[in-house]
């Protein structure tokens, strides 16, 4: 066998060119290989990409990409480090097509670099930035997840200097150059995007102090990427439904553009009409919007489309348990998280915890599910911790914390377990448009009325999305001074400060609700889910053009 030998400007060995096809044939390739994907033919999908995965950047990232989307959704460790070892190796393909000896920044750049070279940029940079994800996923060890940070900045580096290069480089222009831009699209705006979702100190946490991200400039990007027709319109489409539909909820005040989110899947609809993918998104657009029954529909719909891959059904199954769980109908909700407790692997205790609250709802005298009992429930939590890069995740934390109310020989009974879970998914702005869901919860706190006592901050937030604003100040401020009086539920303080601030926002106080986001900000540390509060937090800060960077102390009320 003939052995490659180097290039005379001292680059990596290119790859043999009797086995290469052209970058416009890899890339008409791959496309139909994501084509397949959105059809719901996984399999067909990776068999296309597979025969090319030694030889071409392209199906090397794209087979890798396919495969971490699977590791994300199944959580098994073995797919998670399948995953990584295979990005690696995709890495290490779309190296050998890049030019190391000269900077893209360098005035002459233009003149030497080939439109093949200009691609393995992009493609290099995503498998850093994939391969930081599978890192945080996959190791436990502290240094490894600094690693994946350092990945991370790396991969943001590149995609800066790609970005300028591009702008001042006109007039280069390859034949495949929209698929470029693509790349380009998407890194930018995932980056400014997830930059400008992150507090302050988190991104110092991160080893990004002085980084800081654009959201409109990002979601721009992003809709860029999405509305051309290039090999990562999937991901930016796929990133901005995430962000419209989940994090603009999990990590922000709730108020998503579910508006953008259904044009952007209108057109995805049509073509991919069987898409568990896009069926999925189309179902959270209608929880969003409170039509909950047709919800349920389309996420039904999801799990019929397709059974090759059941991990899709279990993004299903956790919709479908919190539309119940919104129309008060808690068995077939416990049903949900039973099928999610014995399928998925993503957060065993998460699941363990919410058949117990579901059938702690119930009635006393009524008969529970399969002979399952709340107590016994209760007090497996703690067995089911997990640790993703050497932490419980906080929702975990959170469950098992409540959980050990149960531990004792005569437990501590948690009034309304689900609904606190609810609020910590923001799910009640799920339902703040359908009065007669509300006017359900809070017929059900009511019932717990005693209880309320303990947990005025729900009441506050259901008195709230039904008008009654002065009495939703009321449960705000009641929780706020009971502070020292809290001996276990330490995080009702900064979220009831948080409530008490977007509910000003919506009065007009705008000075009055930026002094309490930063008493909630600076004021309250170490509490349950603090790291979800405290984006939420920046969110409405931003969203109110405060300074997010201020350390002053807040004043006193």
């Amino acid at each position: 066998m003939k052995k490659k030998e180097m290039s005379s400007n001292g680059d990596a060995p290119a790859p043999d060119s009797s086995t290469r096809i052209s970058l416009q044939a890899c890339l008409e390739e791959c496309s139909e290989a994501v084509d397949l994907f959105l059809n719901n033919h996984f399999t067909e999908s990776l068999e296309k990409l597979r025969p090319r995965v030694k030889e071409s950047m392209y199906h090397a990232l794209m087979y890798a990409t396919v495969l971490e989307m699977q590791a994300m959704m199944t959580f098994e460790h073995d797919d998670i480090v399948q995953a990584g070892n295979t990005m690696k190796s995709a890495q290490e393909v779309c190296q050998r097509f890049r030019r190391k000896s000269l900077s893209l920044s360098s005035k002459s750049a233009g003149d030497v670099l080939t439109e093949e070279q200009l691609h393995a940029e992009a493609c290099y940079a995503e498998c850093l930035l994939h391969r930081a994800a599978l890192t945080f996923l996959q190791d436990e060890n502290m240094v490894n997840f600094i690693k994946g940070g350092i990945k991370v900045r790396n991969s943001y580096l590149i995609y800066k200097d790609l970005h300028t290069f591009i702008q001042s480089h006109a007039s280069h222009r390859g034949p495949n150059h929209l698929h470029l831009e693509g790349g380009v699209s998407f890194g930018i705006g995932a980056f400014n995007l997830a930059l400008s979702l992150f507090p302050p100190r988190i991104l110092r946490l991160l080893e990004f102090a002085g980084f800081s991200g654009d959201k409109e400039y990002g979601l721009s990007k992003l809709h860029d990427g999405a509305t051309s027709m290039n090999l990562r319109s999937m991901l930016c489409v796929l990133l901005l439904l995430c962000h419209y539909t989940f994090l603009s909820f999990i990590l922000g005040t709730g108020e998503g553009d579910v508006d953008d989110a259904e044009r952007l899947l209108k057109p995805f609809l049509v073509r991919y009409p069987r898409g568990a993918i896009f069926l999925f998104f189309a179902g959270r657009a209608e929880e969003i919007k409170g039509n909950i029954d047709e919800a349920v529909a389309l996420f039904e719909d999801g799990c019929r489309a397709q059974q090759a891959w059941k991990q899709f059904h279990h993004m299903c199954y956790w919709e479908l348990m919190w539309c119940f769980t919104y129309k008060r109908i808690w068995k077939m909700a416990y049903f949900y998280a039973d099928l999610l407790s014995q399928e998925s692997r993503w957060s065993k205790a998460m699941y363990v915890y919410m058949k117990a609250a579901y059938l702690s709802m119930l009635p006393p005298e009524e008969a529970r599910p399969f002979g399952d009992n709340e107590v016994d429930l209760f007090r497996q939590v703690p067995a089911f911790k997990q640790k993703i890069a050497g932490k419980s995740p906080p929702t975990e934390k959170f469950a098992i914390r409540k959980a050990r109310r149960y531990k004792a020989c005569s437990p501590v009974r948690l009034p309304v377990p689900v609904l606190e879970m609810m609020y910590m998914w923001n799910g009640f702005t799920m339902i703040r448009k359908r009065p007669e869901l509300t006017k359900g919860m809070m017929e059900t706190l009511v019932e717990a009325e005693r209880a309320l006592r303990d947990n005025p901050a729900v009441e506050g937030t259901m008195l709230e999305n039904q008008g009654q604003t002065q009495a939703a100040e009321e449960c705000f401020n009641s929780v706020y001074s009971s502070e020292k009086k809290i001996k276990f539920d330490h995080y009702l303080v900064p979220n009831a400060l948080l409530e008490l601030s977007l509910l000003h926002v919506d009065l007009g106080r705008r000075e009055l609700a930026v002094k309490l986001l930063q008493k909630a900000k600076n004021n309250y540390k170490e509490y349950s889910m603090e790291s979800r509060t405290q984006f939420r937090i920046h969110a409405a800060l931003s969203k109110l053009q405060a300074d997010t960077n201020e350390t002053e102390e807040s004043t006193e009320l």
